[in-house]
């Protein structure tokens, strides 16, 4: 059993951008910009916008938070995005989700300008990557290819089994494998018999927010395994929807969590805030 440290490799990555942010800079005098919506005070989400906000200093981005209270109204996040729209200074914009009940998130998703939708979640982006064509793809499923590719894993012809269907895992990441030419079975709260479609996987990914919901008996031996699952246990520790300890025995490849995928997801981020921040400067010229 070989681990898929994205711990690892999100480092290898983040020393890339450095280097083509100072390129850019040099080239263009300008700097990729990241400008982050963050509603109420869910503590998870507070988590992620911080670690997201540190990998942009890291990497010399110009990175802003804009904070807003749980009972903000529709009509205030959408100015915010306009003017962020806007601002020539802001390539990427990220809306941290989950939302308030009381805003349309859709709505939200849709008034982000495509060229700056560095979270691939804008129906524009969604089409582009289910037909196979560049654009802005969700980071985390994204992430989980690169990590793939790092090991040489191939998934042309392997069945891999999806199990989870959310528009930002599960139905990117079986686009991305149906687009790589694997044969994809996505799965989800309704299929029936869960463990018939696991044990057919060559490769197996998992993200829906259960403990331990792959067990040992689910899988066939040599199976590759990526958890993007990340729960934490009453006692506080971090695990993935994956039983590790007794999955892992059985396994080729396996991602830890945590040090596997959410590391990824990052470094994915600040690649498409990249990218963003060059066709923008590619625009200005």
């Amino acid at each position: 059993m070989q681990l898929l440290d994205g711990k690892a490799l999100s480092a290898k990555i983040e020393k890339t951008i450095v280097d083509e942010v100072k390129d850019l800079k040099s080239k263009t005098g300008l700097v990729p910009g990241l400008a982050v919506i963050l509603v109420g005070q869910d503590p998870a989400s507070a988590a992620y916008v911080n670690m997201k906000k540190k990998a942009c200093d890291r990497v010399g981005f110009y990175s802003v938070t804009h904070e807003m209270p749980s009972d903000i109204s529709q009509a205030a996040i959408e100015n915010t995005i306009k003017m962020m729209n806007g601002n020539p200074n802001i390539d990427g914009i990220l809306i941290q989700l989950p939302l308030p009940s009381q805003i349309d998130t859709t709505k939200i998703l849709e008034l982000v300008e495509p060229s700056k939708d560095v979270d691939g979640f804008h129906p524009y982006n969604v089409g582009r990557l289910t037909t196979g064509l560049d654009g802005f793809v969700p980071c985390t499923p994204l992430g989980v290819m690169k990590l793939l590719a790092e090991y040489d894993i191939d998934v042309k012809g392997k069945n891999c089994v999806v199990v989870g269907a959310s528009n930002i895992v599960g139905k990117p990441m079986a686009s991305l494998l149906l687009n790589a030419n694997a044969t994809v079975e996505i799965c989800h709260i309704f299929t029936d018999n869960l463990k018939k479609h696991t044990l057919n996987a060559d490769i197996l990914f998992v993200g829906v927010g259960v403990v331990n919901l792959i067990k040992e008996d689910m899988v066939k031996d040599g199976v590759i395994i990526v958890d993007i699952g990340i729960n934490r246990t009453n006692d506080g520790k971090l695990v993935g929807d994956v039983d590790f300890d007794r999955v892992s025995k059985k396994c080729s490849y396996i991602t830890p969590v945590p040090g596997g995928v959410g590391p990824m997801t990052i470094a994915m981020l600040l690649s498409n805030t990249l990218k963003a921040a060059k066709a923008n400067s590619e625009e200005r010229r």
